[in-house]
């Protein structure tokens, strides 16, 4: 609860327009065959400075209550800004959470936020996790005055905004452009896709596909991998967790137990899997889907159907997945972390 009101209180503040800026191209572009945006670049627009903003503050564990958690701690660029150390995140005072944390990539494509979608714009996300008891434990309010305090926010307000004033709504939306500007569109699926020459799927990775087409893109559509709606994917609730899910933000029961469908791009980097992070590798994932589906009340009507793979169709399956994954977004050095800016606030 406290996190809904936290977030709806600053909404209104969010979707008001700073400045007319022109949007630079180079930092954010619609990828070929990717659908139109929902993040309405308009009312935020991207500029390299607000995106520089934005990354120092992604990495800064000054958005924390101790200055020890940042946005990266639980979000790591070489698993596609997930985590891989741990089944659940981890938070401030070593605090652990309910959930595995997501990547995060291709967010402007998305219309909800969070495993349970109780955050429903790009530019208020970040507020949850500063807010959360578990993860960042802060107030906005102590952060503008630590920001406001600090050698080099007050300089990067200014070259983002024109105006070295801390606020609320400024750090939200540089947050929000940063994270708007991680784009994933160059796998291999991708170059195929693109018919770039001398790139083609090998055998096995081309029946793989035909595999995925047949039982797994109704809730994992081309070109994102997923079509952002919730599900109940048939995993068997944990009773210490007892996490409802969508269910826990709507207080409907038709809502139990669905979670927001994550993409599949760059999967093979993303474990471990699943919302509470339960499987650690792709083997259990298909494994779950074959053999190991519970039966609720909410359960995916695609999942009531038992699913039958060979072993070969599994590692045609897993081969075809791991062309997703992006090697030159796991080590694009414009997303990396700002070491001699973020030295200088030391």
């Amino acid at each position: 609860m406290y996190r809904r009101i936290s977030v709806s209180i600053f909404s209104a503040l969010l979707f008001c327009s700073f400045e007319s800026d022109s949007i630079d191209d180079s930092l954010f572009y619609i990828p070929v065959g990717f659908p139109k945006p929902v993040y309405d670049i308009s009312q935020n627009p991207i500029t390299q400075d607000k995106v520089n903003l934005g990354k120092a503050l992604f990495y800064d564990p000054i958005l924390s209550k101790n200055n020890t958690i940042s946005c990266n701690s639980c979000h790591s660029q070489h698993n596609a800004f997930a985590h891989s150390d741990h089944r659940l995140s981890h938070g401030i005072y070593d605090s652990i959470g309910t959930r595995n944390a997501p990547g995060l990539f291709n967010l402007a494509w998305h219309k909800n936020f969070m495993l349970d979608g109780a955050v429903h714009h790009l530019d208020a996300q970040a507020l949850a996790p500063i807010s959360n008891k578990i993860e960042m434990d802060e107030k906005i309010e102590n952060v503008i005055i630590k920001l406001q305090k600090s050698k080099i926010y007050p300089q990067l307000f200014y070259k983002a905004y024109n105006d070295s004033v801390v606020t609320g709504a400024k750090t939200l939306k540089a947050i929000g452009q940063f994270m708007a500007t991680l784009i994933s569109a160059d796998s291999k699926y991708d170059k195929v896709m693109r018919k770039e020459n001398g790139v083609k799927f090998t055998e096995s990775e081309q029946r793989g596909y035909e595999l995925f087409k047949n039982n797994c893109a109704i809730c994992h559509k081309e070109p994102l991998f997923t079509n952002n709606e919730f599900a109940n994917n048939g995993l068997k609730p944990d009773s210490l967790l007892n996490d409802l899910g969508r269910g826990k933000i709507t207080q409907h029961k038709k809502d139990n137990y669905l979670f927001k469908v994550p993409s599949l791009r760059n999967v093979e980097v993303t474990y471990p899997y699943m919302h509470d992070g339960r499987y650690p590798n792709l083997q259990m994932v298909l494994f779950h889907y074959t053999e190991n589906v519970y039966h609720s009340k909410t359960l995916s009507k695609e999942l009531k159907n038992k699913i039958v793979l060979t072993e070969q169709n599994k590692r045609d399956l897993i081969n075809f997945l791991t062309t997703l994954t992006d090697e030159t977004f796991l080590r694009n050095k414009k997303n990396s972390y700002p070491r001699e800016l973020l030295l200088k606030n030391k």
